[in-house]
C-alpha cells in the first residue's frame, strides 16, 4: 500500500498514466522455499484496495484457469505470464472473462509466434489484448532483449509493452533463484521508448534489497522520477518526429 501510494502520488505528478502490478501468488519461483505471495483472497483484497483508494487501474497475473473468472472481479487487466502464454485454455478462460488481457510474450518464442496467441484470446470475441516483451532466451541462464519484437509485434494492431526488469533477468541465475542486471533495466528501457513502445513494465521497491522476488532486477524507487521523466522525453521526441 505505500509502495501504491507512491506511485500514484508521482503519476499525478508527472502526469503519466500508470498500472499497478502485484501478484497474489508467483507459482512459477525457481525453489519450492521462495515466498509466493499472500494468496488469492488476501491478495484480491489488497489489489481492490489499492484500486479504491489511490484510484488507479490494477494488474495481476492468474496461472489456473479456475483462477480467471474470480480475479476478473477484482482486477483491470488479467496477465498471462510468459511461460504459459501458450495455454489454450487459460487464454480461452481469460478472453471470456472480457476484461483487458495481457500476455507477456515467452522466453522460448518468436514474436512472429505472438499471432497464435492473439487469435485464441480474439476467438473469444475479446479484442481488447496488450502484448509484453520481455526477452528471448539465450543460452543457460541468460536473456537478451531484441528491439526488433517490439516492431514486429505492434504489426499485429495491438499495444506493445517492454518489460524492462524481467529483460534484464537471469533465470535461475543465483541457483535457487533468478539473478539479473538491474543496472541495465533503465537503458533498456530508454530504448524501447526511443523504439516506439506503448507502455513499459517496471518493477520498484523502496528497499530491493529487502524485495521477497527478482531483488536484482528492481529499479530502485529512488530512481523512478528521473526515469519516468526520461521516459516520456524519449517519448514526446519520437511522437513528434513521426
Amino acid at each position: 500500500m505505500s509502495l501504491a501510494q507512491k506511485l500514484a502520488a508521482l503519476s499525478d505528478q508527472e502526469g503519466i498514466p500508470f498500472i499497478f502490478k502485484a501478484s497474489y501468488d508467483k507459482a512459477n519461483r525457481s525453489s519450492h522455499r521462495s515466498f509466493r505471495g499472500p494468496g488469492i483472497e488476501e491478495g484480491l483484497d489488497v489489489l481492490a484496495e489499492v484500486r479504491e483508494q489511490y484510484d488507479v487501474p490494477v494488474l495481476t497475473d492468474v496461472h489456473r484457469e479456475s483462477d480467471v473468472a474470480r480475479v476478473a472481479e477484482v482486477v483491470d487487466i488479467v496477465q498471462i505470464p510468459a511461460f504459459l502464454c501458450r495455454q489454450t485454455d487459460l487464454l480461452i478462460a481469460a478472453g471470456e472473462a472480457k476484461c483487458a488481457v495481457n500476455v507477456k510474450k515467452g522466453q522460448f518464442l518468436a514474436p512472429w509466434d505472438m499471432l497464435n496467441i492473439i487469435k485464441k484470446i480474439e476467438n473469444t470475441g475479446n479484442q481488447r489484448i496488450i502484448l509484453t516483451e520481455r526477452g528471448t532466451s539465450f543460452g543457460y541462464n541468460n536473456l537478451v532483449a531484441d528491439m526488433r519484437s517490439l516492431l514486429i509485434m505492434k504489426e499485429f494492431g495491438y499495444p506493445v509493452v517492454f518489460d524492462a526488469t524481467h529483460s534484464v533477468q537471469r533465470p535461475g541465475g543465483a541457483g535457487n533463484r533468478s539473478s539479473g542486471d538491474g543496472r541495465w533495466a533503465a537503458d533498456l528501457a530508454r530504448a524501447a521508448v526511443a523504439t516506439g513502445c506503448d507502455g513499459v513494465f517496471l518493477e520498484t521497491h523502496i528497499n530491493p534489497e529487502r524485495a521477497q522476488s527478482d531483488k536484482d532486477t528492481l529499479l530502485p524507487f529512488s530512481r523512478m522520477k528521473k526515469t519516468w521523466e526520461k521516459l516520456r522525453a524519449i517519448h514526446e521526441l519520437v511522437e513528434t518526429s513521426n
